[in-house]
């Protein structure tokens, strides 16, 4: 007889088995299973990304099985670990948490299954490959643009008739989720563009914090809570990402106060920021490109081939934790900084966001004309 915990644990695997089954798609004679898995889906692009790479999968054959989870690694590795049991030969994997993801993918590595670690580095040297956009670059281009709206030149760190040495800017950098390796190489970026006008006395960081899950709700109580602590003597911010961004502004509005600010990814809220002169710069990193990539990847390893374009890294440098050791295949992907000098003809003409997106709100005589379609091909 069982008892009432007996019973509990028999329907919670139940409840497990039937959610597997619940995703687990119909595999036709011959396909091979590819499993996707996102951190989350509150991030705008990741749900663009798992449309392009599932129908780029699915044009070339595969079954495809695709999870996000809510910004929570345990459930990550369950679904790893799902996918895995369900038969997939590869896993393309966007991590909440790249030591935590490490686990699952040694786990997946032993059944022979094909890990792509994309756009956030695994620390595990069991990955099959790393594609990611040049993150170093991506923290050079948002301290270049807050730099240059605030008037200096970025390659000449001298005063300027506003900041001086008794006039530094206050200066708040808003960084990323702290279990993303990503975040720590985009702030080694921002700090490399900004480090001469740190030593010259002519910029003063105020305030650095991290910012839980990339959430923008998140940074607007950490930006309320600096500006607060600062007595709203702040200059600029520069936010790792477009929520970060949006946030810190939402916070400055509300003091109605407008600083240079800067954000990455693109996303239609931050483009739109852009093109009304809140936001001063974001980074298009074009995803259209990186997606299908990792789909190419996942094909050439499941036929036996290599891509010539990878590269080998230690993870020691890639981490930046000398502790580690192991090498990983990586191959980094350019980025674009946008202003509003370039958005209309690097987002909008190239199709990244559309017009009406990007424009929205804004005075049809303050818009650029329509472009007839968007026939750029995305670089």
């Amino acid at each position: 007889m069982f008892g009432k915990r007996t019973r509990l644990v028999v329907v919670a695997m139940l409840a497990v088995v039937m959610l597997s089954l619940s995703i687990m798609p119909a595999l036709g004679q011959d396909q091979i299973l590819v499993g996707l898995s996102f951190s989350d889906f509150e991030t705008p692009r990741w749900s663009q990304e798992n449309e392009i790479m599932t129908a780029a999968l699915e044009e070339l054959g595969y079954a495809v099985v695709s999870q996000q989870a809510s910004h929570d690694p345990v459930t990550q590795n369950n679904q790893i670990a799902n996918m895995v049991t369900q038969g997939a030969k590869a896993i393309i994997i966007v991590a909440q948490d790249a030591a935590a993801a490490a686990t699952a993918v040694e786990d997946a590595a032993k059944e022979g299954v094909v890990v792509i670690a994309y756009d956030r580095l695994i620390a595990s040297p069991d990955i099959a490959a790393y594609i990611t956009f040049g993150l170093e670059e991506v923290g050079n281009g948002q301290a270049d643009g807050v730099l240059k709206a605030l008037g200096f030149d970025p390659m000449d760190p001298g005063p300027t008739d506003m900041w001086t040495t008794d006039n530094p800017v206050q200066l708040v950098k808003l960084e990323g989720d702290p279990g993303d390796n990503n975040a720590q190489f985009f702030e080694a970026g921002q700090d490399e563009v900004l480090a001469p006008f740190i030593e010259a006395g002519l910029v003063e960081v105020v305030a650095r914090q991290n910012i839980a899950n990339w959430d923008e709700t998140n940074a607007v109580v950490a930006m309320e809570n600096i500006l607060t602590a600062q007595d709203n003597k702040v200059d600029a911010v520069i936010a790792a990402n477009d929520n970060l961004g949006l946030g810190a502004l939402q916070a400055l509005n509300a003091q109605m106060m407008s600083v240079p600010v800067s954000g990455q990814d693109a996303t239609i809220a931050g483009c739109n920021s852009v093109a009304k002169g809140e936001m001063t710069v974001t980074i298009l990193k074009d995803y259209r490109v990186m997606a299908p990539q990792a789909v190419a990847l996942v094909d050439s390893f499941l036929k036996g081939e290599v891509d010539p374009d990878l590269e080998s890294y230690s993870l020691a440098l890639l981490t930046g934790d000398e502790a580690l050791e192991g090498e990983v295949m990586a191959k980094y992907l350019p980025v674009t900084q946008v202003t509003i000098d370039n958005l209309y003809e690097a987002v909008v003409v190239s199709g990244f966001q559309s017009y009406d997106d990007v424009y929205q709100d804004i005075p049809d005589d303050e818009k650029p004309p329509r472009p007839p379609e968007a026939t750029a091909e995305p670089s």
